[in-house]
């Protein structure tokens, strides 16, 4: 079993494999614990969005585009994570490689713009740069098709020569190939980093300082009717604060690590160490769907009768199917 590793995985590392028999296994249960419920609970948002209309609202359009997001990179990268962690090679040839490395960061680029865009949703209906703008349906299609977009165009490049996807870690996933010292496929990493992390990075950060600014002001001002505004204005934020937090902790330490090889090529990273950042990053995955099902309570009266196999019992109130965004911007009365 032992020989079958290096046999198999020969061309990820030279000798014996960076990891045992039982730390591969270690590694694919891990990636289990976090992939079965990102698959679960990504593919129930998108199930029930599409059975109930009342969840058909803008801002809950980019929660499913999230889902799809997630879904897609915890089934392309996630559970062959698992798989290849079980065998401890990756079994999916060249080829399979380059279609794993381009799947994952579609999916991933993707769901990291829509944190972005909900984070400017937010901005503007709470702080009102534009006067009293209302989120709608064609500003939410238009924001889910440039998330798409934005990540097809810069993750196409390595399939046309322009950087490449290579194995990454210990040998059992596939992702851009940060670890290339030709000058070539180095450019592209840097402008992939820019473009990619950087700018989400940099929107959200604006919207959020924003969006946590005009909250305080709005806490001072309301604080003499007892606080109602903020405190409902504050409860819509929360699950952009969430998603920020888990966007840092997921993400930042393979961008930072990626950065690290690219500017110090001369750095020994062990197979081992490089793995970390990389599964971290994939567990991304299972955090939005907790936090938006949490945080929405929209959501929660659809998807918990739904994981429990009850019938949904919802009564027929206009204030309790409202969106987050008319609950900020709106006093809705009962019909």
């Amino acid at each position: 079993m032992h020989d079958s590793f290096v046999t198999h995985n020969s061309s990820s590392w030279q000798g014996e494999p960076p990891l045992s028999r039982g730390g591969f296994i270690l590694l694919s249960a891990v990636m289990a614990l976090f992939t079965g419920p990102a698959v679960v609970l990504n593919a129930t948002v998108i199930i029930v969005s599409l059975l109930h209309k009342q969840l058909r609202q803008p801002l809950n359009y980019a929660l499913v585009n999230m889902a799809v997001a997630d879904l897609g990179s915890a089934v392309t990268g996630g559970l062959l994570s698992v798989v290849h962690n079980a065998q401890g090679f990756s079994s999916l040839g060249r080829t399979g490689c380059v279609m794993e490395g381009f799947a994952v960061s579609l999916f991933g680029i993707t769901s990291l713009c829509t944190v972005a865009l909900i984070a400017v949703e937010r901005m503007f209906v709470v702080c009102k740069p534009l006067g009293h703008m209302t989120f709608q349906k064609k500003h939410a299609l238009a924001a889910i098709a440039l998330s798409w977009i934005w990540s097809l165009t810069w993750n196409v490049p390595p399939l046309l020569g322009w950087g490449r996807y290579e194995l990454e870690g210990v040998g059992t996933s596939c992702a851009p190939d940060w670890r290339n010292r030709d000058p070539h496929h180095m450019s592209y990493i840097l402008v992939y980093f820019a473009v990619c992390f950087a700018v989400p990075f940099v929107v959200i950060l604006v919207s959020y300082s924003r969006l946590m600014w005009t909250l305080h002001q709005v806490s001072k001002l309301a604080c003499l009717e007892g606080g109602a505004v903020a405190k409902k204005e504050l409860k819509v934020a929360s699950m952009v604060v969430l998603m920020v937090l888990t966007f840092l902790i997921s993400w930042l330490p393979y961008a930072g690590l990626s950065m690290l090889v690219v500017f110090n090529p001369h750095v020994e990273i062990s197979p081992l160490v490089g793995t970390v950042p990389v599964y971290l990053a994939k567990t991304s995955t299972v955090y939005n769907p907790i936090i938006y099902i949490y945080c929405n309570k929209q959501f929660q009266r659809y998807v918990v009768p739904f994981l429990l196999c009850k019938e949904v019992r919802i009564q027929e109130d206009t204030s309790e199917v409202v969106t987050t965004v008319e609950m900020s911007t709106n006093k809705v009365s009962p019909a």
